[in-house]
Formats: C-alpha cells, sequence, structure tokens
C-alpha cells in the first residue's frame, strides 16, 4: 500500500492511499522427482499383453494445474532389449507400466530393467528419472517331458502291488513348484486295472505298480499310454507328453486249482465205509509246464475220510456221525490238497463242506442219576429225556417201568411228552433203590436206563431227607449193615 502528500499546497499531511497488487509470476524452476529413487516389480511369464505390472509416480513443484507441473512419462530403456526391445510400455499420463509384447520366459530372461523418465511441460520441459526392476516370475509355460519314448519293464505273475517301471521327466519351469511337479496317468491298454501309477518322492518320476496279479497264461506283455501333466494347470495351450510302457509278464510254477474252491455234498450219516463221498477236480493252471496233479488229505479231524491220490476220489474212511463234536450245524468240513509233481511241488486247497442227513441212530436217555423221593409224598418226580439225534427222530417219547421195578414204581409222560413224571407207588423203606426205566423215541428206538432213587423222610415241603435222630444210632447202624449187604444204601 503507497501514501501520497501535496507538497505546494498541502500541509503535509497524507492526502490520498493506492493499493498495489503484484502478481509474481511461476517459472518452470523444478523438475518432476520420483516418490521413490527405484521401484522393483514382478511380472509373471505368462502375462497377456496389457497386464500392469507396477505404477510409477513423479511430481513438480511448480504451480499445480499450469503446464509447467504436467507431467509425462517415457521409457527410455529396457535391459535386456530380448526377445524385442518393447516388451513394456507405460501409461504416459499415470504412469503404469504393462506388458506390450509376448515372449516373457523366465527360463531364458529372468530380470528386466527399465529406465523410466518423468517430464513437465506435457513431456518437452525439465526431466527426473528412475530405474524399475521387473523380475519375471514362473508360470506353468513348460510341459513337462519324457526322457524316453518308450519304456520296459517286467514282473512276475500273480505279483500284486510290486514296481515294474519308473519313467522319468524333465520340467523347465522352476523347481520344486506346482508347475515343475508331475503327475501322471495312464491313458490306455489297461481296461481291467491291473496297473496302478503315482508320482516318485521327487516329483519328477512316475512309479507304475501292479495293482492286481498279471496272468502268464491269459497275457504275455502289456502295452501302456501314459501322459504327464503338472499339480497345476498349463499357463498356455501345450501340448502333453505321452509315452509308451511295455510290461513283460514272468512265468512261475502256479498252484493247483480247483474247479470248484467250494465243495458241497449232502450224504446220510449212515453212509457205508468206502462209499463214494465226491469227486475233487483240479487243474494246473501253467500251460509251460508239464506236471501231473495228485491229491491228499489236508484236513479230517475226525479222521472219516479217504482220498484217491491220483483221481480226487473222496470215500468214507470210517462210519461218520452227525452228532460228533466235530460237526457244526450238521456240517462236517476237510481240506482237500492239490498238489503237482514238479520239482518244486505247488499246491492248492479245496474246502470239501459234507451236509449230514440226520438218521436215527441215537436212542433217546434219561439226564438225571441219581434222584430223592419222599415216602409221605405222591408228587411225582419229573425226569429230563434227551435224544442227541434231530427234531425228526427224537421227541414225543414213550416211556414204561421195566418188570422188574413195576410193583413199587409207575411213570408216565409229561403233557408235552418231553419229560418222564416218575411215581413211587407203594410204602417201602427209606434206602436206595434202582429204578429200571425203557425210554423210546418216535421211532420206536429204545433204551434201558437204571436211576437210583433214595427213599426216604423228606424235609417239610422240600426234597431232602431229614436229618438222623440220635436215640436211634446203634440201630440204624446195625440195620444200615444189613442192607449194604443186600446192595441197599437208605437214611430214615
Amino acid at each position: 500500500m503507497v501514501h501520497f502528500t501535496d507538497p505546494v499546497h498541502g500541509s503535509g499531511e497524507e492526502e490520498e492511499t493506492i493499493e498495489i497488487i503484484i502478481n509474481i509470476i511461476d517459472m518452470n524452476d523444478n523438475e518432476p522427482v520420483f516418490e521413490q529413487t527405484s521401484y522393483v516389480g514382478e511380472v509373471a511369464e505368462s502375462s497377456p499383453k496389457g497386464t500392469t505390472v507396477i505404477r510409477v509416480k513423479a511430481t513438480d513443484a511448480d504451480e499445480p494445474g499450469y503446464y509447467y507441473s504436467i507431467v509425462k512419462y517415457t521409457i527410455l530403456s529396457q535391459e535386456p532389449k530380448l526377445p524385442s526391445d518393447h516388451m513394456f510400455v507405460i501409461n504416459t499420463v499415470n504412469g503404469a507400466i504393462m506388458v506390450e509384447d509376448a515372449g516373457l520366459d523366465r527360463e531364458t530372461y529372468p530380470e528386466y530393467t527399465l529406465e523410466i523418465q518423468a517430464a513437465d511441460l506435457r513431456g518437452e520441459g525439465l526431466t527426473g528419472k528412475t530405474k524399475v526392476v521387473l523380475k519375471v516370475t514362473d508360470s506353468n509355460d513348460n510341459a513337462p517331458v519324457f526322457t524316453e519314448s518308450t519304456y520296459r519293464g517286467s514282473v512276475d505273475e500273480n505279483a500284486v502291488g510290486v514296481q515294474v517301471v519308473k519313467l522319468s521327466v524333465t520340467d523347465k519351469d522352476e523347481q520344486n513348484t506346482p508347475a515343475w511337479n508331475a503327475k501322471f496317468k495312464i491313458i490306455s491298454g489297461d481296461p481291467e486295472k491291473l496297473f496302478s501309477i503315482e508320482t516318485g518322492s521327487n516329483k519328477q518320476e512316475g512309479i507304475i505298480k501292479t495293482a492286481q496279479g498279471l496272468d502268464f497264461e491269459k497275457s504275455r506283455t502289456h502295452t501302456l499310454s501314459v501322459i504327464v501333466e503338472n499339480d497345476v494347470p498349463f499357463a498356455i495351450q501345450m501340448t502333453t507328453s505321452t509315452a509308451t510302457v511295455v510290461v513283460t509278464v514272468k512265468d512261475i510254477n502256479e498252484p493247483p486249482v480247483f474247479k470248484d474252491q467250494q465243495m458241497f455234498v449232502q450224504k446220510p450219516e449212515e453212509l457205508p465205509v468206502n462209499s463214494v463221498i465226491t469227486n475233487c477236480e483240479a487243474k494246473d493252471p501253467d500251460f509251460a509246464h508239464k506236471n501231473t496233479v495228485k491229491y491228499k488229505i489236508g484236513s479230517d479231524p475226525a479222521g472219516w475220510l479217504n482220498v484217491d491220490e491220483n483221481t480226487g476220489l473222496v470215500t468214507v474212511k470210517r462210519l461218520m456221525d452227525r452228532e460228533s463234536a466235530f460237526v457244526k450245524n450238521d456240517t462236517y468240513t476237510a481240506l482237500i490238497i492239490a498238489y503237482e509233481d514238479g520239482v518244486v511241488p505247488a499246491t492248492g486247497t479245496g474246502t470239501l463242506s459234507i451236509t449230514l442227513e440226520d438218521v436215527n441212530d441215537n436212542p433217546p436217555f434219561i439226564e438225571e442219576r441219581n434222584i430223592t423221593v419222599c415216602r409221605d409224598d405222591s408228587t411225582p418226580v419229573l425226569l429230563t429225556v434227551t435224544d442227541k439225534d434231530g427234531p425228526r427222530h427224537s421227541a414225543p417219547y414213550n416211556v414204561m417201568v421195566h418188570e422188574i421195578s413195576k410193583p413199587n414204581w409207575s411213570v408216565q409222560m409229561n403233557r408235552d411228552k418231553t419229560g418222564v413224571e416218575l411215581v413211587l407207588n407203594s410204602n417201602v423203606l427209606s434206602g436206595t433203590y434202582p429204578v429200571i426205566l425203557r425210554v423210546s423215541d418216535t421211532d420206536g428206538l429204545e433204551q434201558d436206563y437204571s436211576i437210583q432213587a433214595e427213599v426216604c423222610n423228606c424235609v417239610e415241603n422240600e426234597r431232602v431227607c431229614a436229618p438222623l435222630r440220635n436215640s436211634l444210632g446203634v440201630v440204624q447202624g446195625v440195620v444200615g449193615g444189613i442192607l449194604l449187604l443186600s446192595g441197599l444204601y437208605y437214611c430214615t
């Protein structure tokens, strides 16, 4: 602000005030400055054109919005200049660096260095520079390749889970990454799934094993086609590598095989000695070996069977018994061995199950051997009847008292004809008496059975002999001696 006075007419005082505004015009005296002196970024080798990799930024201290501060970016240089010298391009306005050309290959050119310039005056003025280092990262752009086109292996027939052959591959991608790790697949030649394939621990081997036993007589060679890929999909379209695997099956001496591994027959248990039970048949599966098949008993717990060494004919050696402890659920089980007469004999096993038909060969019997009968109680004593035969040849039972025991005893079957009710008919002296009963089954097969019946004065409400009275000790001793001589035992 400026003040003015009139030196001629005035009094020396200020007469007028004038305000003067001075505008300072900006000059381009500041160059652009990058926020970082250098930048580091990554770019995947499979990145397509237009992929933004990194963004750089420079600022200008001159007046904002004026062309002195408007910055434009350019790439001054690229190292290496391969596979082309325009692998990248920069957005001149925002500083975004993008992929421009195809051919990024980490395995060949793992790193690029770009020199970037920022210039004001819309690219015509003062300049600033920075360096950008771009590291090329791995992508799955290299397919694994088999080191051989054909692999060969061999394996014994019938061997399961054994290694047949190893297939090796190479891969140019970064080691020990999903893009480098190999995985294998059998694509043809194995319709029955006889083989399996897995990746070895080093991730560059395919290991083929047998998943089932191979049969030399059915096929002596197997030709497989195998492809190899990676743990992750290919980044670009590529052709997979294929190998042929030829597996040779080696013949071994196999044991004879029964026509029926499980043989079932049904025979009556009373089948006579030397009767035919069945004819076992086994064959040697080896075509290359001319061995004779022979037979022998492998397991015959009761010793009931014979087998003809040359024909496999199984016959009865000893009478069989359905009620034997060796028979389970009416079935007797034996093992028959078929073997060959080769230098190193091989054996096969067949199971013979004989279902024994029940015959009435066991009379019923009474389980109780000793009973107590009360002299003053007419309640019947219930006896249990058992028959080892099956239900067709057992109950209902019949019972009668033997002539010897009839004077003093009577007997009848209980209501369901499965138990015997024995009753003392006469008043006999206390003592032990044999009671002979004749029991028969539903087919009339009978047997006499002797029971020792102790007759005595019982404790009230219990079938237990009362204790001896001391006052009668002498008499009891004399009577006991007499009865002992007559074969009877008694108590009072």
